[in-house]
Parts: structure tokens; sequence; C-alpha cells
């Protein structure tokens, strides 16, 4: 090999012939060539030697410092730790806390002051060491708490699901309801207003029938009173009437409500109880029927039909989708009217009273109550307004827009 050739031809000559197969070496070589490509000629840039700084490795003694700068780097650092004691005479601070603020500054700066155990059972010492002088200095008096976590007892409960609970707790966070508790909603509100106009509409019909047949007011009220405590003794008034839900102990058998309603007779005598039975049966021939009216129900039949069938079907759609505990019975037309009945019978001598006593309503508006027409309203003449009878042949438009607007009096 002569010694004129490059370094690329040595290694050409001198390198293994290829047998078909890559070394490890040139496919470590190659990917590491691909992974960090290096930039192209042009693209590279001459280092600048002046940017290089060399570094000097070489140990140096700290500058020596003459006795008289010694002597004020001293002076300053007394002077500062003396001011402490004016600022805090100046803080208005008692005696006492000027002492504690020394003791605490002498600990601090003392030379063994910084150092650290190297156990575990020192470091613990210590740090109980410290929260105690700081519990005695007062440093936790008014520490600002947070708010305090709330622990929840259902989530402990072995007979809750608490994937289950978990998810519904996600749910409630994000104000999520379910999709049958919305139906349940839907549900509520369309019996609510049923039931609202139900009773609203009887009401008003029932004082208005009462108070027709005639008498004084007091006997109107009279009879209405006398209507209630029939209705209360044939149809008693059930609790909680609004809800959907009816217990299964509940039944609208007149017979069962009365057995349900008569006293203890095993504790009384036998003349005590023939004489109960006796009072009863005369007050309930002293009073007349629960007052129904059977041509308003023919009228209101068919809208009442189409409601109950209504929310019947809401009540379907909602049992298919609601859990088992939570599923509602169906409305029934009979019941609705019984509760209808027990609940506004005893309403019916306050609504005769505001019926009579309230001021009558006009049934001709007197002329100038409301504003009439635009030409009304834009000339402006209020009560005062004047009515000209004219005999001239034609009297259109002009005729009148000149006397709208004229300050003649004719």
């Amino acid at each position: 090999m002569p010694s004129s050739a490059s370094e690329g031809t040595r290694i050409i000559a001198t390198s293994k012939p290829w047998t078909g197969e890559e070394t490890t070496e040139d496919a470590v070589l190659r990917m590491l060539t691909d992974a960090h490509k290096p930039l192209k000629r042009e693209l590279r840039g001459r280092p600048k030697i002046s940017d290089l700084q060399p570094v000097d490795l070489r140990m140096r003694q700290p500058p020596k410092v003459n006795p008289g700068h010694r002597v004020a780097n001293a002076r300053d650092k007394a002077s500062i730790y003396a001011g402490l004691s004016t600022k805090e005479s100046e803080g208005g601070l008692s005696e006492q806390e000027r002492a504690a603020r020394r003791e605490a500054l002498r600990e601090r700066f003392q030379p063994g002051a910084r150092a650290l155990p190297n156990t575990l059972s020192g470091l613990a010492s210590l740090a109980n060491e410290r929260i105690e002088d700081a519990i005695a200095r007062g440093q936790f008096k008014n520490i600002p708490r947070g708010k305090g976590v709330e622990r929840d007892t259902r989530a402990d409960n072995p007979f809750i699901d608490t994937t289950e609970y978990i998810m519904n707790k996600m749910i409630k966070r994000q104000d999520i309801v379910p999709p049958w508790i919305e139906k349940q909603q839907e549900l509520a509100k369309a019996a609510h207003t049923f039931r609202a106009r139900l009773r609203s509409d009887w009401k008003r019909h029932a004082a208005r029938t009462i108070a027709s047949k005639g008498g004084t007011l007091e006997a109107q009220i009279e009879r209405a009173r006398q209507f209630a405590k029939a209705e209360k003794l044939h149809n008693p008034r059930k609790a909680n009437v609004n809800q959907m839900s009816i217990p299964t102990n509940s039944t609208d058998d007149v017979v069962m409500v009365k057995i349900r309603q008569q006293p203890d007779t095993n504790s009384l005598s036998a003349e005590e109880s023939l004489e109960m039975e006796s009072s009863t049966l005369e007050h309930e021939a002293a009073l007349p029927q629960p007052f129904r009216d059977a041509d308003w129900l023919q009228i209101e039949q068919s809208y009442m039909t189409l409601s109950i069938s209504n929310l019947n079907t809401l009540t379907r759609s909602y049992n298919l989708m609601a859990p088992e505990l939570a599923k509602k019975p169906y409305f029934s037309l009979e019941r609705e009217l019984d509760n209808c009945y027990a609940e506004v019978a005893p309403l019916l001598a306050g609504a005769i009273r505001d019926r009579a006593t309230r001021p009558p309503k006009p049934l001709v508006e007197a002329v100038g109550d409301r504003p009439g027409s635009i030409l009304d309203r834009f000339g402006n003449h209020g009560p005062s307004a004047k009515v000209y009878d004219s005999k001239e042949p034609h009297y259109g438009f002009k005729e009148m827009w000149r006397d709208l607007f004229s300050r003649q009096d004719k």
C-alpha cells in the first residue's frame, strides 16, 4: 500500500470482502447514522475560538482582608443584631415577648443549633421539640382550617352494592337525573294538574248549586256544613290523598270504613254500647245524603275518562323503567272522585260566603274606562270627548280629519 493512499482507500483495501450478510458492527453504525444524521457541510458553522473560554481549575486562596475591613464587617453584623431589639420596642412588644424573641434568636444562631441527628428517633424527638416550642409560642392559634371531610356511613354498608352506590353518587354530584325519575316527575305533574282542575270545577259547581236553592246566606252556609258532615260520615277523607301510591290496607268499601271507625266496644258496658249505637243512628238519620250531581258527572265524563287514561298510560311507561320498589299503582276515576268529594266538602261553606260577599262584577263596562280605537288615543280626548251632529250631505275622511284637529268649537 503506497504512503500516498488516503484513509478511505486503506479501509477499503483492508476490509473483508462482501459475503452477502451485514455484520453487527456495520448494522449498529448504520442505525446510529440514521438516528443522528449529520448536518450538511454547508449548514455546518465554524466554531469561534473566542467563545470558548478556558476553565481555570487551579485552586485559589480567598482574598486577604485587612483588619480594618474585618472590624467594619463585624460592626455591621453587630448593628443588625442590636437593631432587632430597637424594632421590637418600636413595635410595642412587651418585655416577656422581647425576651422570648432574643432566646429564639440565640438558639438559632448558636454553633450547634443546625446540627441534625443521624437516627430516626433523634429526628422524631427534634420534630416534637420544635412543635412543642411552636405551640408554646402560640404559632398554631390562628391557622385557617379547611372544611372537614364528611364520612358517609352508607359507603360501608354490606347490603349496598359498592359499584352502584358510587355511580349513583357521581350522578347526584353532576345533577344528572335517571330516566325513570324524569318520568316520575312528569307523572306527578300531570296528576297534580288533573286533581287541581277536578277539585276547582267541583267546588265552583257545588257552591253555585247549593246557593241556588235559595234562602238566606246563613241558611246556605248551614246547608253546606250539613253536606260536609254527611260527606265525612259516608266518605271520610283519607290521609295522603295527593300521593299516587295507595297503601295495600286501604279500602273504598263503605262497610269496612264504618267498621274501622267504630270504637272498641269490648271495654264498654252493654248499656253504653246500646246508647252509642242509638245516638249514631239518630245522627245518621238527621244528616242528608252526601251532595252529588249526576248531570255534572255526565257533562265532565269524557274529560275525566280521557285524563285517567292518559295518567294510566304515563304510569305504565313509568313502571316499565322504574325499580320494583318505586312502581306506582294505576289511577281509578271512582277513587279520584271520592277523594275530590272528601276534600272539597269542608270548603263549600267558605266558597259560598266568599261568592256572596265579594263585589259584583259590572256586566257592561263604562264608556271611557278603556281606550277605544287608535284615533281616540291619538286625539287624547279622554272622558271630555264631544259628539257632533253634522247635516252636511257628504262627510268623509277629510271632514273627519278637519273636525278632529279643529280648534274651533262648533
